[in-house]
């Protein structure tokens, strides 16, 4: 009983303290100027410190999303710059070149990726885009920075597609923009190295030497940067095995490019037609 009597009194004490010093601050702020202004560039000091934290938090938040937004621009620019490059390269062609040679259209489609796989043999990625956006089967996926993956499977919003990080997967690539060409495969441990496969040996070539996309495939437009040439070996005394540090870490991506060859199904009718007549 008196620890509850001691208790109640301990709360109407602190209660009065607490109106009192209200009540003090109030006649400070009131009664003498100079301590009013002391009281008051307190209150506004506490104020601005708490609005300041509040839009620091606002902003960082504002800035994510420009960042988001920035990201999804240059993935779009990316596109543009593949799409101007491949139309000044077929004008820069001679008359008789483009008499001879059609070279495929791209398209280029901005994604975000939904979902991605890293720590299996058999990565993929999925895209927030489908073919309602226009995106299709075999569509190369692409950043500013190398080779993505290759779309699989396409539904009305989202697309299926294997990772670069799959052992599925190789690259037409070369060695240089002149240099010679072979498949580009994931080394099978790193998320940002390959191997160029079957160079000749009679082919020069430095470390520090880029690595594009050769152009010889239906999937990829030519010359898109893809890594950096590192050791070679020596396989079965006529080929290089070469060692390629990707330009694109694959753990490290958000928005990508998909970029789909519009004369893609045309090729592959003419494949197929000439797999069939080879086989009479």
């Amino acid at each position: 009983m008196q620890s509850r009597k001691t208790t109640i009194l301990t709360i109407i004490n602190a209660a009065i303290f607490i109106i009192m010093e209200i009540a003090a601050l109030n006649m400070l702020e009131h009664n003498d100027s100079l301590q009013g202004l002391h009281v008051s560039e307190s209150i506004h000091a506490l104020m601005a410190k708490t609005w300041g934290a509040s839009q620091g938090v606002k902003h960082y938040f504002s800035l994510n999303k420009e960042n988001a937004r920035l990201a999804q621009e240059n993935s779009a620019l990316t596109g543009q710059l593949l799409d101007y490059e491949n139309r000044f390269a077929q004008l820069s062609a001679s008359v008789k070149d483009s008499a001879l040679v059609r070279k495929s259209e791209f398209v280029y489609i901005p994604a975000t990726i939904a979902k991605i796989s890293i720590n299996k043999q058999h990565n993929y990625i999925i895209i927030a885009k489908g073919s309602k956006d226009g995106i299709t089967k075999n569509s190369g996926i692409i950043t500013k920075d190398g080779v993505v993956g290759i779309v699989d499977a396409v539904g009305d919003n989202y697309s299926y597609a294997l990772s670069f990080m799959n052992s599925e997967i190789s690259i037409s690539s070369r060695l240089g923009k002149t240099g010679a060409v072979g498949p580009l495969v994931w080394d099978g441990k790193h998320s940002d190295a390959g191997v160029l496969k079957e160079i000749p040996l009679q082919y020069k070539f430095q470390p520090g030497d880029t690595v594009f996309t050769s152009g010889y495939s239906s999937i990829f437009p030519a010359d898109i940067p893809i890594g950096i040439v590192g050791k070679a070996k020596i396989v079965n005394g006529a080929t290089n095995d070469i060692s390629v540090k990707l330009l694109q870490n694959l753990k490290d991506i958000r928005f990508v490019t998909v970029v789909s060859n519009t004369g893609s199904k045309e090729i592959e009718g003419l494949e197929n037609q000439e797999d069939k007549e080879g086989g009479r």
